[in-house]
């Protein structure tokens, strides 16, 4: 294992209640609750160690860099680069936390294949919308939500400031793709269709054999050089459409 009856009794009673129903509903960090394992959820980060998770094209946890706390995935900023899982995944609904320090820019990166010389994939921007400068530029496609460098969000994303915690989604299904924010859907988009190809060729990816096409692949966790905090990893894959072999 990688470590690291009616009541009466007023306000003591409403506090009973509101617990109870949180544990019934299984409202409890990285966990799932029943009806979550019985449609298919499983869970990306146990809250405790790093099982499940490696450095790009090792078969290792990084050394430093990362580390778990108060049931947080913690990237510290500080070296250890990115992490991904071991497993890949094709058509997918994807859910998680997250919170970053003031100034960060991070994010999550799915259809990583390793038979790419750096971990190049679509990435699902994190950043601070108020301070980091990236967030500034006129086209929008590095907010937070963006596919980055290549689409901006059509819908203004409920980005919830530095410090506090938001909830983020992406779903794969076939071709299509969606990323949501705080209960909203800001993105969406069809792999390898006329749309995306001209955002792509605008973009610093232009040059990345394939990319914007469909792929299995693996989950990614980034270090750009920030403090960010990532719980509640869950994944529910789905058999919607195939994947394009990887190239």
């Amino acid at each position: 294992m990688r470590t690291i009856h009616p009541c009466h009794a007023g306000a003591a009673c409403s506090l009973f209640f509101l617990l109870a129903i949180g544990l019934a509903s299984g409202a409890t960090t990285n966990q799932l609750n029943t009806h979550e394992k019985a449609v298919g959820w499983k869970l990306l980060f146990d809250g405790q160690t790093t099982n499940g998770w490696r450095s790009f094209k090792k078969q290792s946890f990084p050394g430093k860099g990362w580390v778990v706390e108060d049931g947080w995935l913690h990237c510290l900023g500080k070296g250890g680069g990115d992490i991904i899982t071991d497993a890949e995944f094709a058509n997918f609904e994807l859910e998680w936390e997250w919170k970053q320090a003031p100034d960060g820019n991070s994010g999550l990166k799915y259809f990583i294949i390793e038979t790419r010389p750096s971990a190049i994939g679509h990435e699902y921007q994190m950043i601070d919308d108020e301070r980091e400068p990236d967030a500034k530029l006129a086209d929008g496609k590095r907010v937070t939500a963006a596919f980055y460098d290549v689409l901006a969000p059509t819908t203004k994303p409920p980005t919830k400031p530095a410090g506090e915690i938001n909830q983020s989604r992406i779903v794969v299904k076939g071709s299509h793709v969606e990323h949501w924010l705080n209960g909203a859907k800001v993105l969406e988009y069809e792999c390898g269709s006329d749309k995306i190809k001209p955002a792509i060729a605008n973009s610093k990816f232009k040059n990345t054999s394939g990319f914007g096409e469909k792929v299995k692949g693996h989950i990614l966790l980034q270090n750009h050089n920030s403090e960010v905090w990532f719980r509640n990893l869950k994944i529910r894959e789905s058999a919607a459409g195939p994947a394009r072999p990887q190239s």
